[in-house]
């Protein structure tokens, strides 16, 4: 479909790469559009959903978002609302989505919605959604603390109809098939923060060396370039875990607990490095004329977009359970 058939660690690299563009909001809209709306399309669609949704998407000629969370299900998926009710050879769609990036310009969505009763990890599908579609109503841009460049949008359904086959696999499968995705959506998550880490770190070292402070730069004080050392030491260790994950990964291996590991990670470090390093800009990172201070802002994110910090620890911690004891 256009692509060259390289594996993960390729994405990855692009994702690491991308954290050089000055902002957070652009990468997460490339990387709703390569790995978070597309990857299930990718494994288990039809030659025709692939040939309609996923070519030109790719190509850039068709914005994708991703339909998972809801107002009362962000990482709990599990818990969503969302109906397709199958009639014929369509399904009705009712309900709603939330917190949808690229939402309010995207041609279509990948929605996952219960398509059937029973067991919540059981009754679910993903379904290529265009969003042209009579029914369906982007009711509000919401406006954000952070990833201001990134629009992020409220969705309803109202009696939308959309052909049985644009079903993604198998029906039923859609709860399997978004656990798979998320952990690709994690790594790439990871790699996009390395790069501004280390930019806001040499930046801070460059500012707090010519800054002086009571005749003497910031630089100059040992427990300002002793934490430097500390948070650039953090950067390096995350890298490294990432890199382990990946590699496990594109060998076939389960890497839910390390993907979740480095998820965890990031998102924590990420406010670290960026409150700290504000706090070494003084009056200036308080303003929105640095690139520390919109970090602060946009990277606060990874601590909750893609599952929460807690649901990371929940997932590590079920992971550790399985570990023989001594």
């Amino acid at each position: 479909y256009g692509g060259m058939g390289l594996d993960f660690s390729y994405s990855i690299a692009v994702a690491e790469e991308l954290g050089s563009i000055r902002c957070g909001g652009v990468p997460m809209a490339i990387g709703v559009q390569a790995g978070m709306a597309t990857p299930a399309l990718t494994r288990f669609g039809s030659d025709e959903l692939k040939k309609q949704f996923l070519a030109p998407t790719i190509a850039g000629d068709l914005v994708a978002c991703l339909g998972v969370s809801e107002a009362g299900a962000g990482s709990d998926v599990a818990s969503i609302k969302t109906t397709a009710v199958r009639k014929g050879d369509e399904y009705v769609i009712n309900g709603g989505k939330m917190w949808t990036t690229s939402g309010c310009q995207a041609d279509w969505m990948c929605l996952l919605a219960n398509t059937s009763e029973g067991h919540p990890h059981r009754n679910k599908s993903l379904i290529c959604l265009p969003m042209s579609l009579p029914g369906i109503h982007v009711t509000k841009k919401i406006d954000k603390l952070g990833m201001r460049s990134s629009d992020t949008a409220q969705i309803f359904f109202e009696d939308v109809r959309v052909p049985s086959r644009n079903v993604i696999g198998e029906e039923g499968m859609g709860f399997t098939y978004q656990m798979l995705q998320f952990q690709e959506e994690r790594l790439w998550g990871v790699a996009t923060v390395l790069t501004p880490l280390e930019i806001v770190i040499q930046e801070t070292i460059e500012y707090t060396r010519q800054r002086k402070v009571f005749d003497q730069s910031v630089l100059h004080n040992q427990v300002v370039h002793f934490r430097l050392a500390e948070l650039a030491t953090e950067v390096e260790l995350l890298r490294s875990l990432l890199y382990r994950a990946v590699a496990l990964y594109v060998e076939g291996s389960d890497v839910t607990k390390f993907a979740s590991m480095a998820k965890l990670k990031a998102g924590r470090l990420a406010r670290e490095v960026t409150d700290s390093c504000l706090q070494f800009w003084g009056g200036m990172g308080f303003t929105s004329e640095v690139l520390v201070s919109r970090l602060y802002r946009d990277l606060r994110l990874m601590s909750i977009g893609g599952g929460t910090d807690e649901t990371m620890l929940s997932i590590i911690c079920k992971y550790m359970e399985t570990l023989p004891r001594k």
